[in-house]
């Protein structure tokens, strides 16, 4: 039987806990790595991560691209 929400007695946790146990969840999830990665997608991925490294200068701030993506938009 799948566990739910309520058979673990998760609903009765505050918002705050159930928040912290969803970032614990996704963490553990992210430790165990990518489960259906290709090669091919894990080699891009890798060239991808190695430029930035290379370059970290190179892009724009988040405040950046959302100024332009609202900017974008608003058109």
């Amino acid at each position: 039987m799948t566990p739910t929400i309520s058979s673990l007695g998760l609903d009765k946790l505050s918002r705050e806990d159930r928040l912290v146990l969803v970032q614990e969840l996704w963490d553990s999830i992210a430790a165990e790595g990518p489960s259906s990665l290709s090669a091919g997608r894990r080699d891009e991925l890798l060239r991808r991560s190695a430029e930035v490294d290379s370059d970290p200068d190179d892009g724009i701030s988040w405040e950046e691209l959302q100024t332009k993506a609202r900017a974008l938009f608003r058109s």
